[in-house]
């Protein structure tokens, strides 16, 4: 019985192209083009197909190991790093890097592999794609910041929720400030963004999307300015604030917190890091590692922050500011709180005057009055009088104010009474 062997559609058309070529048919030469191979291993295959037959057409590398395979003791030490209880979820890419600081040098296609032969990882299925028009990146470092609040589980249950607040340059990627908060509020955006002026300069813009931190969302409100208060502090720091309409718009900051959900958590999780003070001290020596091996190197060299001039009061512009109209008494309401100014100037130049409430995170309250600091004396409102009663009295209590509140029905000697009395005898 004659023995059977498969062939593929490339060797049958090297076949043919060779049989060509053995019958002189097809120049050695012109048979190399088609094929798309040398003249010399032409010559080699047509030797091969005379001693062999067809049989020789075939590759010899079909059926053995490749020369690049994995050898056994690298298969079992990426098993062996994802049985690690930190590695537990450790993606392909991530896993290469890790591997690799261990001394095991293998490819991201290596390790994807092992790991779902193993069943360590599962391939996602390609979403359905959604076409955004495209932003061109600016040119300098700081013309453009986008800012972002991310709020996750970061300890995985070593600690409480949090929220990190991600500030990225558009033009180069790099990430240029972090800090983890309890949640996206107006003070700790006021700390976070301090320290990032102080750090770095003025920005010509901040990119955020619509919070209310940075955009007011009542398209009813009559009043005030049409400006949060993060707003009016950016506007005295001569920073622009753009709002975004989708979170695709800043896309390269959606994108980074994916990536800080995927490998901070991961370096803090190594790190036995689990409350928000270690997390913001950990944070210096993870971003420089970080833009290191992600940051860009912008269109233009020239860094667009500018440094802060000597009016721009920093404990000034980061508090919240509102404006108050002083009664003829010289008193203002803020907070649920009655302030008495107290003036050695004459009282009617105070009287209906605008004046400016600062308020820090604190909670202290300081008034002005075109830039000079007014006295005030704070009177709290009183409170309503509160009993506390058992559920029996409480029940007979509003059985009480049931009977109180029934229809008054006026005796037969009112006056109502006697008009209905003569409208009826009429």
């Amino acid at each position: 019985m004659e023995d059977r062997m498969s062939m593929s559609n490339k060797d049958l058309y090297r076949l043919e192209i060779l049989t060509k070529i053995q019958n002189k048919q097809l120049k050695q030469s012109k048979g190399a083009k088609l094929l798309e191979i040398s003249p010399r291993q032409i010559k080699r295959l047509v030797r091969r197909l005379r001693q062999e037959g067809p049989k020789g057409v075939i590759s010899r590398k079909v059926g053995k190991t490749s020369n690049n395979r994995l050898s056994q003791e690298q298969t079992q030490q990426i098993v062996e790093f994802f049985k690690q209880e930190d590695h537990r979820d450790f993606g392909p890419t991530l896993a290469c890097e890790y591997l690799a600081e261990q001394g095991c040098s293998i490819s991201t296609s290596s390790v994807r592999a092992v790991m779902i032969k193993n069943g360590l990882w599962t391939p996602n299925q390609i979403p359905e794609l959604k076409i955004h028009p495209l932003r061109i990146r600016k040119d300098k470092k700081g013309e453009l910041i986008q800012v972002d609040g991310s709020e996750h589980d970061w300890f995985e249950g070593r600690g409480p929720r949090c929220t990190l607040l991600v500030f990225i340059d558009d033009a180069s990627s790099e990430t240029m400030h972090l800090k983890f908060v309890k949640s996206e509020n107006l003070f700790d955006y006021f700390k976070a963004t301090r320290e990032y002026i102080e750090k770095h300069g003025r920005p010509e813009a901040f990119y955020s999307d619509k919070h209310a931190v940075f955009r007011v969302n009542r398209n009813e409100a009559v009043s005030g300015t049409g400006m949060t208060q993060f707003g009016r502090a950016m506007h005295e720091l001569d920073i622009t604030l753009v709002c975004a309409n989708s979170p695709q718009a800043k896309g390269r900051v959606e994108r980074r917190n994916r990536d800080f959900q995927n490998r901070l958590i991961k370096a803090m999780r190594i790190a036995k890091i689990s409350d928000i003070e270690a997390a913001n001290a950990f944070l210096p020596s993870f971003l420089q590692k970080f833009n290191k091996q992600f940051a860009k190197i912008p269109k233009d060299p020239n860094n667009a922050h500018r440094a802060l001039l000597p009016e721009h009061n920093l404990d000034r512009i980061f508090c919240v500011k509102e404006t108050r109209k002083l009664s003829k008494n010289l008193t203002l309401s803020y907070d649920n709180v009655i302030y008495q100014i107290l003036t050695d100037r004459p009282e009617y130049t105070l009287k209906n005057a605008e004046v400016v409430v600062l308020e820090t995170e604190d909670n202290v309250i300081s008034i002005e009055y075109k830039g000079t600091p007014l006295k005030a004396v704070p009177y709290h409102r009183m409170q309503a009088r509160t009993e506390e009663v058992n559920a029996k009295e409480l029940i007979e209590r509003l059985n009480t104010l049931a009977k109180h509140k029934e229809r008054y029905r006026p005796n037969g000697k009112h006056p109502w009474r006697r008009y209905q009395r003569r409208k009826v005898l009429v």
